[in-house]
């Protein structure tokens, strides 16, 4: 078994569910004692929020480099950012590892294809929703992608960051959740991403009329896939481009140690 490394803290309420998951999933293949194999870097949340909010997605993109060689140091052979939303700096990532990274909004598209649909809509932070960075990685796995209107992607974003990320689940929530599915549906959605890794903590399947894409889950799951299967790895690591030097100390934000 290959050792996964995850970037988490994104928040530690979903990176909780991803390290759940994977062991979850092991000990269900191999049974007994067996647990994941996997080592995490869990950054501090209120310092990367702070970068999103203000813009700085190339200081926020060198955090996460960094914590990527600290996982590579610890073993790590493949690497799995734990947030859709910071995939906007994925490319940070890829290019200072020389180990797979396994992209969420690919593992989720994969999916989506496999479940025979075209229209999704997609949920998550305001980030991924109105910026392009994820909404055409989607398209280009030849699925069409909608969003909310203004008023409901304003909902979204406020329950996931005032209540989700600090483990607030409210009833009231999961039924505004409902009604803006029911709304993208209305608009001819066939699926629906739950594009943010905490929104799983408070939708699932029985809160939407058509098929929800829990991305948290398929994106562990396609890692111990490939942490349990030397084919797959193999072909993952196939073409990956060499490491830039190792990322300098950061001057754009303040040190976190």
């Amino acid at each position: 078994m290959r050792t996964i490394g995850l970037l988490g803290g994104m928040s530690w309420q979903s990176s909780l569910e991803y390290y759940r998951l994977a062991n979850e999933l092991v000990a269900a293949r191999l049974g007994g004692l067996h647990s994941a194999q996997l080592v995490l870097s869990s950054v501090d949340f209120a310092e990367i929020g702070t970068l999103q909010r203000a813009g700085q997605w190339e200081a926020a993109g060198q955090v996460l480099a960094e914590e990527a060689q600290g996982l590579l140091a610890a073993g790590a052979e493949m690497v799995l950012i734990c947030s859709n939303t910071m995939h906007k700096v994925s490319d940070a990532v890829a290019d200072v590892i020389d180990v797979p990274l396994l992209h969420l909004a690919d593992t989720t598209a994969q999916a989506v294809t496999r479940a025979g649909l075209g229209k999704v809509a997609l949920l998550g932070t305001a980030f991924t929703m109105r910026q392009d960075f994820y909404r055409d990685r989607l398209a280009a796995h030849g699925l069409e992608v909608i969003v909310p209107e203004a008023a409901d992607q304003a909902v979204v974003h406020q329950v996931i960051f005032d209540e989700l990320c600090v483990g607030t689940i409210r009833e009231e929530s999961r039924q505004a959740y409902r009604e803006i599915i029911g709304r993208l549906v209305d608009q001819g959605a066939e699926g629906v991403i739950l594009g943010c890794t905490e929104i799983e903590l408070l939708v699932s399947a029985t809160d939407s009329p058509v098929p929800v894409f829990p991305t948290t889950r398929l994106h562990i799951t396609a890692a111990v896939d490939l942490a349990m299967d030397d084919q797959l790895y193999r072909e993952a690591s196939a073409g990956l481009r060499p490491p830039k030097a190792a990322v300098s100390a950061l001057s754009l934000v303040p040190s976190r140690r």
